[in-house]
């Protein structure tokens, strides 16, 4: 039987393609919350700018080619952390994600998570990067001892404020104000409220919508202006004069003179009506992060405030009364601290741990300050010409105190959440909700690992 040339020449190749397969390309993903021209912008025009072109290009020149692909997420961290918890259960999700590092725990202690080296071998203990990232900063993604990704840095918080609406209010010291107690911050606000009845001057997060926000920003700046924390001595504080205190003055802001919006508490969008707020000076006061000055408010985004660092300034966040703070301090703050994690069910290790190392190199970091300044993990990375960031974390860094590294945080930061709403909203009394407070938080960790600093006072 005779064959055509034509057709034998093409069953020829098709043995050849099949016999000499084409060269391999790993496809790696990566997910943050971020959005081109929305939240966290800086972030995905360094990973797209510079990370993945950079990295594929390092990886292509080793031969070993790799296509990276960023899934850009734009809710909440609350539905980013939802999201994450759905793909891990069913060993599914993004080769490299970002992560909150309170996340950690809960998730490394119901299986979700792996330790890094777990996942990717002695490559992870082998990097040179861990020389140049302090214990304490590691410990920000770490759990039970091990390390569970790289953190990205870490943060302080502090009261931001509104000069212009000080100097129209007549408030003294407008461009150097400096409370020394909750009673001052009262001060101000209400003869801020006076001058512009229809402002309401302060905003302390609360309430279960704001999620972490309520916890960090709010709640935790109050209760360590007491001398407490909600963790202490390795038992959960579920009653104490503290606490009490904390409540009572988010009482008096949102139900008894209204200095604070009330329904920005509660509602689903609270927080993005909180910097709205600040943006168009209806809030002159407000207690956030740095992250508040260096993503939220800077020029070219939703909330950018107008000529900010003219009308803009910020202050030390007081104790309840001076040296009445935490260790005796007069002043508070508090750093959490974000990072990225990689997936253990990834079908490629030893490739994932390659772009993450890469993304928390020495030269990656420093490039991402150009597009963001912000308190480095690496201590060879400084922060260029950005005199907030370095100002602030001189003066409050030594001040500060991180969230407890337990497995029971999560749980018990939403009954935190939950114990404020109770108050702002005028649903309970202080009392009512600490106790609420207290019977839900014995329920989560066991009576054995609380403490009643009320009944213990009283014995």
């Amino acid at each position: 039987m005779s064959v055509h040339p034509k057709k034998l020449l093409l069953a020829l190749g098709a043995l050849v393609a099949f016999a000499i397969p084409a060269f391999a390309q790993t496809a790696l993903t990566i997910t943050c919350r971020c959005v081109a021209g929305g939240v966290n912008d800086a972030e995905v025009q360094w990973l797209q700018n510079y990370v993945i072109p950079n990295f594929e290009k390092a990886m292509a020149d080793k031969g070993t080619p790799v296509k990276v692909t960023l899934n850009q997420f734009g809710g909440s961290d609350e539905a980013l952390k939802q999201q994450y918890a759905l793909d891990l259960s069913v060993k599914k999700g993004y080769d490299v994600m970002a992560f909150d590092g309170f996340w950690i725990p809960e998730f490394a202690s119901g299986g979700l998570l792996k330790p890094l080296e777990t996942v990717a071998g002695s490559a992870v203990t082998n990097w040179d990067g861990w020389s140049h990232i302090s214990q304490g900063i590691q410990d920000i993604m770490a759990y039970d001892g091990q390390r569970y990704g790289i953190a990205n840095g870490t943060d302080v918080r502090m009261i931001f404020y509104r000069k212009d609406i000080f100097q129209e209010a007549g408030v003294p010291n407008a461009d150097s104000w400096q409370p020394t107690s909750w009673q001052d911050i009262v001060n101000t606000a209400e003869m801020i409220k006076k001058a512009l009845p229809n402002s309401y001057p302060l905003q302390i997060d609360a309430g279960t919508n704001m999620g972490e926000a309520t916890t960090l920003q709010g709640y935790y700046m109050l209760i360590l202006g007491t001398g407490e924390q909600p963790f202490m001595n390795g038992k959960w504080v579920i009653r104490s004069q503290g606490i009490l205190d904390t409540l009572n003055f988010y009482k008096k802001i949102y139900v008894d003179t209204k200095l604070g919006d009330q329904r920005v508490q509660l509602v689903k969008d609270g927080r993005n009506q909180s910097f709205a707020n600040f943006r168009d000076g209806i809030t002159s006061m407000l207690v956030e992060s740095d992250w508040f000055y260096r993503s939220v408010t800077k020029p070219g985004s939703e909330f950018a405030v107008k000529n900010r660092d003219q009308v803009m300034g910020w202050a030390k966040m007081p104790a309840e009364k001076p040296g009445m703070g935490i260790r005796g301090q007069d002043f508070v703050t508090a750093s959490g601290g974000t990072g990225w994690v990689l997936n253990p069910n990834t079908a490629h290790p030893a490739e994932a741990w390659d772009l993450l190392a890469f993304m928390n190199s020495k030269a990656a970091r420093d490039d991402f300050e150009t597009y963001q300044p912000t308190i480095s993990a690496r201590d060879d990375v400084p922060v260029p010409n950005n005199p907030f960031l370095t100002t602030t974390a001189k003066i409050l860094l030594p001040l500060t105190v991180s969230r407890p590294n337990n497995d029971a945080y999560a749980k018990v930061s939403e009954q935190i959440q939950l114990m404020t709403e109770n108050v702002v909203s005028g649903q309970m009394s202080p009392q009512q909700a600490m106790d609420a407070y207290a019977a839900a938080v014995t329920q989560i960790v066991g009576v054995q690992n609380t403490v009643d600093l009320l009944k213990s006072a009283s014995n």
